[in-house]
């Protein structure tokens, strides 16, 4: 919820600054840190933390060296010292370099001493493809750190949530992943003013329908919305599902859309094989497969490297075209 009722037009890059700046001002335990992302090393490689360590100084703001391990080393030691560190790591495939810290010390800390040992930690990192970045610059692997227990996750697909899932995981008293698809950046949407958080965990219906139910998070949530118009004029009423938390997955909002609507689509960019969209599926069929009217659909990027040409790499991701005609699959099978 908001604290003011005005209401801006902001691009997601503007909605995490401002969410940024608020936590930095509200906590002096709130820090920043990662590869240049101080302002004498250009506030970021997408400026979204530019004026933040001129505003709050460069104690709070640190640009670091060009180590993933050793970002989220010191951010680990500083949540469990009493900060509230905000670690950005550039890009989601470099999680690799730096997964021992995350998945064996910031993921079980609490768990291993017995709740004494808090990890109030947020990683935030850009991600998805479409940017003709390459395969090492643009992977959605939201499966990987779904995977670990320990960890929540958190993908927001317009500007206002941006702002408001980043708030709630800085303030969160466990590690947050906050996936950041990096196209997003620049797409703008309304959003509260002052203070404004969006509580983990809970999914929100974008678009109420009947016929069938579209699941879906992050950037490709607006696809799924070009989707539902585009086969509204086909007859077809589709409900899209945003689940904005990975982890804890809203499962109620899943069961009771999909419960209504007795058909669903699963649509993620990241690749089909290992993807998300299968643990969603499963969860649909073990609990509503007698009231199915048909099986999951799953619409997912190929099981390939993300292309760099162009033409190529618009085909890997996924669209509304690819949504409708999921949809189609998932609909004509109960017919």
């Amino acid at each position: 919820m908001s604290s003011d009722a005005n209401v801006r037009k902001l691009t997601t890059a503007q909605a995490i600054h401002e969410a940024l700046d608020l936590a930095l001002e509200k906590d002096p335990k709130v820090l920043l840190f990662g590869e240049d992302v101080s302002d004498p090393s250009g506030g970021g490689v997408f400026h979204i933390s530019e004026g933040l360590s001129t505003k709050h100084g460069e104690h709070r703001v640190r640009s670091t060296p060009i180590s993933e391990q050793a970002i989220i080393g010191a951010a680990i030691g500083a949540a469990i010292g009493g900060y509230r560190p905000v670690a950005e790591l550039m890009f989601m495939d470099f999680f690799a370099v730096a997964m021992d810290q995350i998945s064996n010390h910031a993921a079980k800390l609490r768990y291993m001493s017995g709740g004494q040992t808090g990890v109030p930690l947020t990683i935030r990192t850009a991600a998805g493809a479409g940017m003709q970045f390459g395969a090492q610059h643009s992977e959605m692997l939201e499966a990987w750190v779904a995977h670990i227990p320990g960890l929540k996750v958190v993908v927001a697909s317009n500007p206002a949530d941006a702002k408001g899932l980043l708030t709630s995981a800085i303030f969160d008293d466990d590690p947050v992943v906050v996936i950041e698809p990096t196209l997003d950046y620049w797409v703008s949407g309304p959003v509260p003013e002052g203070e404004h958080t969006v509580a983990i965990g809970e999914a929100r219906v974008a678009r109420p329908g009947s016929d069938v139910t579209l699941i879906s998070y992050g950037r490709e949530v607006n696809f799924a919305l070009q989707a539902a118009e585009t086969l509204a004029g086909e007859g077809v009423s589709v409900e899209v599902l945003d689940l904005r938390t990975l982890v804890p997955m809203d499962e109620t909002a899943i069961l009771e859309s999909v419960g209504r609507t007795k058909r669903a689509v699963v649509a993620h960019q990241a690749v089909r094989r290992g993807g998300l969209g299968a643990e969603i599926s499963s969860l649909i069929h073990e609990n509503l497969f007698g009231e199915l009217q048909g099986p999951v659909v799953r619409v997912a990027g190929p099981n390939t490297p993300i292309p760099y040409a162009a033409e190529l790499e618009s085909l890997f991701v996924v669209d509304a075209s690819d949504m409708a005609q999921g949809v189609r699959r998932a609909v004509g099978q109960g017919r």
